[in-house]
């Protein structure tokens, strides 16, 4: 044992992280069986321990963003977690319709009494754009005020939401650009509550898969939901985004976005936050699109999710007295795992955030880009 934990102190040394230190962002140790099951499981193991009370960081966050600018998560590559997860990526299609729905079934229909406590006052579960905003309320109105500017959404239009959530785009689109909007979605939950959201509006919510869609419209949003389509179908998914949109339309791309291109995503995020999940790279998506869309715009405004991470998981904390009638502590500690993690991995800009703007046929003159929300 002794021989483990000197492994892993030495590992540690580069991040500035120390066993059972003082400060913020060091590791306490609760339970010695938590090296060995590092060592064995990786990331994995680590953050099951961590959901097992095994191990604590007051910064958690911090430790993370630690953990990445050091790269210390490359070591855990040729773990059987990971070999696991690259070789099944390789020999079946995770994301095809068959399986569609589990990740409306495994994550977004978990309750809506926590995503109500969780985010703003519109249900915007994507990064917020904070230029200018003071609060969460504000920055997700700023970021649905940037998609429908970039757009030119103009009264009476039609926008197809690809991945539509609990309708918030499709809400504040109609609300306030006399919008018509039909959002698809694979979660029940949303769907039931979305609709309630958006009822005597020009909106239509459909529980459907993005591939059944063949109809025309004059502009295309997806926020947050090309995360869960995988790089197999990514060429399908710009497909039915072409087929679907009006030749002088614009499509907007609004996703998470990796830094080299992956198959797989990490093993514990696979298996409790976002299963079957996977983050595009730029030569991926370039890839998918190329020949179908001119690439007009790529705004990367990643720092920004770190805020909206915090931000989230202060609103999660404070709300557990509200929460924990229905959820176990054990979720607690999942949940606020993952929320700080992801926050750190943005910090170290381990992640990004892009909205990229795409035309059919280029527009004439060139696409002038709004950077700044609107007052008001």
């Amino acid at each position: 044992m002794n021989r483990i934990i000197k492994k892993i102190e030495a590992e540690l040394e580069p991040a500035g992280i120390h066993i059972n230190g003082t400060r913020p962002w060091d590791i306490q140790i609760k339970d010695a069986r938590l090296f060995e099951r590092v060592m064995r499981k990786g990331s994995l193991g680590l953050g099951e321990a961590y959901m097992d009370g095994w191990w604590e960081a007051e910064a958690l966050d911090r430790f993370f963003t630690r953990v990445l600018e050091a790269k210390l998560e490359e070591q855990f590559i040729l773990k059987p977690t990971y070999i696991f997860e690259y070789v099944k990526s390789v020999i079946t299609n995770p994301q095809n319709k068959e399986k569609a729905f589990e990740i409306g079934d495994r994550h977004y229909d978990i309750g809506n009494d926590l995503y109500k406590i969780m985010l703003d006052k519109r249900m915007v579960y994507t990064c917020g754009y904070w230029q200018g905003a003071e609060t969460l309320d504000e920055a997700q109105k700023a970021k649905l005020d940037l998609v429908c500017r970039k757009i030119g959404l103009q009264a009476g239009q039609r926008v197809l939401d690809i991945g539509c959530g609990w309708g918030s785009f499709a809400q504040y689109a109609a609300e306030e650009y006399g919008a018509e909007v039909v959002g698809v979605t694979v979660s029940k939950e949303q769907v039931e509550l979305a609709r309630e959201r958006c009822k005597g509006l020009p909106v239509e919510i459909r529980l459907q898969d993005y591939r059944e869609v063949n109809e025309l419209f004059d502009h295309i949003v997806s926020l947050g939901m090309i995360e869960h389509v995988g790089s197999k179908n990514y060429r399908t998914y710009m497909q039915t985004a072409h087929r679907c949109l009006k030749d002088d339309g614009i499509f907007l791309l609004h996703t998470i976005g990796s830094n080299r291109s992956v198959r797989t995503t990490d093993p514990w995020i696979e298996k409790y936050i976002f299963p079957n999940s996977q983050l595009p790279s730029i030569r991926q998506l370039a890839l998918a699109s190329e020949g179908l869309f001119v690439m007009e715009d790529w705004q990367n405004f990643g720092v920004h999710y770190d805020k909206t991470l915090l931000a989230w998981y202060q609103n999660f904390d404070a709300g557990w007295n509200e929460l924990k009638s229905t959820y176990s502590e054990r979720f607690y500690r999942m949940w606020t795992y993952y929320l700080l993690s992801c926050a750190g991995s943005f910090r170290a800009r381990k992640n990004q955030l892009w909205q990229i703007v795409f035309t059919k046929n280029g527009i004439s003159g060139g696409f002038v880009p709004p950077r700044y929300r609107t007052e008001g």
